[in-house]
C-alpha cells in the first residue's frame, strides 16, 4: 500500500483552514511556533490542558523550553477533564483575562482543545460567559489565536471549527461551530500518543471512525467526504489492532492520527448525524462515560437504521470492517451485526445496560436530543426521517447486543 513509501519521521505541513505539522517529531516545531507568535507580538499564553497527559506524553518539556527561550510568558490551567464543562471554561477564561493572555495553547485530546477553543472565544468577547455561548445566546465572529498540540487520534478537532462542552446544570452537551476557532497552527505528533491507555486508544479511534461513517452518509455529504471517509475507515481497520497489540508502534499511531485528522476534515463541512446526536446526551447525563464508548454502543443500531438509504456508500466504506457487503438495501441487519461483531472483537462489548442506563432513561435522553439545538440540527442531516420514535428505537436497541435483539 502507499503508506509503505512514507517516511513517518519526516514532518509534513498539511493545510486545512489552518496549518498542521504532522509526523513523528512534529513536537519540535513548537520552537518555530513560539518564534512566530513572538513576531506577532503574542508574548503571553494561556496553556489549557488536563492534569497529567501534557507531561506524561512528552509534549510539555519541548514546549516549556520553546516558550522560555522565546520570552513568552504563560499561565497553565490544568483543570480540564474528559467531557469538559462550562464551569472549567469560565474559570480558565478568568485566569487568562487576569494574566493578559493574548492566545491559547491547548495541549491534549478533544477535551482540552475544545475547551481551549471556547476559552479563546471568551478572551475576545469578555461580556459573555460559557453558557451564553453553548446555549446559543451569542454567535462569535472573533477569538484569540489558538495553537493546538494534539495528543490523541480521535476528534480531528485540531483541523476543524467545532467544540463540544457540557453544561452540568442541564446535563446537556452541546456543540458549537464557528470559523473563528479553527486553530491557527496544530501539531500532530504520533509519538505523543504512544502512552495512551488501551481503552483510550480504542475509544478515541472509534470516535474518528464515527466521524467518517456519519460524514459520508448524511444528507449534505460530498465526493470529498466519500474519499476521506473511505480512507479513514481503511486505515483504522488496518492499524487499530496493531496499536492495541503494540502501543508504541509509531507507524500504527501515525496512520491512526492521520485517519482521525482526515475524518475531522471530512465532517468539518458535511457534519454528522444520529450517532453523535444520540451520544451527547449519554455522556451529558453520565460525564464518566467515554464519548467513544457511547458511540460504539449506539453505532450498530444506527447502521441498522440508515444502511438501506445509503447501502452502496456504506457497503464500500465498511468493506475493511465488514467484508462481503454487496450494497443491497436488504443487508441492514447484516451490516449492523457485522459492526457489532467487529467492536466486540476489539473488546468493546458494553451496551447501555452495562453502563447503568435503564429503560426509563430513554424518554429523558430523547427529550435532550430534540431540545439541545445543536443536536436537533444534526438529526435534520440524517438520511432517514429522524422523529422521536426513531431516536427511541435506536436507544432501545442499544441496551443489549443486536444479536440478542434479533433472535427469533
Amino acid at each position: 500500500m502507499w503508506e509503505n513509501s512514507i517516511n513517518i519521521h519526516e514532518v509534513r505541513e498539511i493545510r486545512s483552514a489552518g496549518r498542521i505539522y504532522f509526523g513523528v517529531g512534529a513536537i519540535d516545531k513548537i520552537n518555530e511556533v513560539a518564534q512566530e507568535l513572538k513576531k506577532k507580538e503574542i508574548d503571553k499564553l494561556l496553556v489549557v490542558t488536563g492534569k497529567n497527559s501534557y507531561k506524561k506524553s512528552g509534549a510539555w518539556s519541548p514546549t516549556e523550553k520553546a516558550l522560555n527561550e522565546n520570552g513568552i510568558e504563560y499561565k497553565i490551567y490544568d483543570g480540564i477533564t474528559p467531557n469538559p464543562t462550562t464551569h472549567q471554561v469560565d474559570e480558565a477564561t478568568q485566569i487568562g483575562l487576569e494574566f493578559g493572555a493574548r492566545a491559547v495553547l491547548a495541549i491534549g485530546g478533544g477535551s482540552s482543545i475544545d475547551a481551549g477553543k471556547s476559552i479563546a472565544i471568551l478572551l475576545k468577547n469578555t461580556e459573555v460567559k460559557a453558557r451564553d455561548l453553548f446555549e446559543f445566546r451569542f454567535a462569535p465572529t472573533k477569538a484569540a489565536p489558538i495553537i493546538a498540540v494534539n495528543l490523541t487520534h480521535g476528534t480531528g478537532t485540531e483541523a476543524d471549527r467545532f467544540a463540544v462542552v457540557s453544561i452540568p446544570e442541564t446535563e446537556t452537551k452541546p456543540s458549537i461551530g464557528f470559523d473563528c476557532i479553527y486553530p491557527m497552527i496544530s501539531i500532530d505528533d504520533p509519538a505523543m500518543a504512544v502512552k495512551l491507555p488501551k481503552n483510550q486508544t480504542l475509544y478515541v479511534t472509534i470516535d474518528a471512525m464515527n466521524h467518517a461513517i456519519e460524514s459520508c452518509s448524511n444528507n449534505v455529504s460530498s465526493p470529498l467526504a466519500m474519499l476521506l471517509s473511505k480512507e479513514a475507515v481503511r486505515l483504522i481497520a488496518k492499524y487499530l489492532p496493531v496499536a492495541l497489540e503494540a502501543p508504541e508502534d509509531l507507524t500504527a499511531r501515525y496512520y491512526l492520527m492521520y485517519a482521525a485528522m482526515i475524518a475531522g476534515i471530512s465532517f468539518d463541512s458535511t457534519r454528522l448525524h444520529f450517532t453523535h446526536a444520540l451520544e451527547h446526551p449519554l455522556s451529558g447525563v453520565k460525564p464518566e462515560l467515554a464519548h467513544g464508548l457511547g458511540l460504539a454502543i449506539l453505532l450498530p443500531s444506527v447502521i441498522k437504521k440508515v444502511y438501506a438509504s445509503r447501502s452502496e456508500i456504506l457497503a464500500e466504506i465498511l468493506e475493511p470492517i465488514i467484508p462481503g457487503l454487496s450494497g443491497n438495501p436488504d443487508e441492514s441487519e447484516k451490516a449492523a451485526i457485522g459492526m457489532e461483531k467487529w467492536l466486540f472483537g476489539l473488546g468493546v462489548t458494553s451496551k447501555l445496560s452495562d453502563e447503568g442506563f435503564k429503560e426509563e432513561d430513554i424518554e429523558i435522553l430523547t427529550k435532550q436530543v430534540f431540545e439541545t439545538a445543536s443536536l436537533a440540527a444534526l438529526l435534520k442531516l440524517a438520511p432517514v426521517p429522524s422523529d422521536e420514535n426513531t431516536v427511541r428505537e435506536i436507544y432501545r436497541e442499544s441496551f443489549i447486543p443486536l444479536s440478542v435483539v434479533n433472535k427469533p
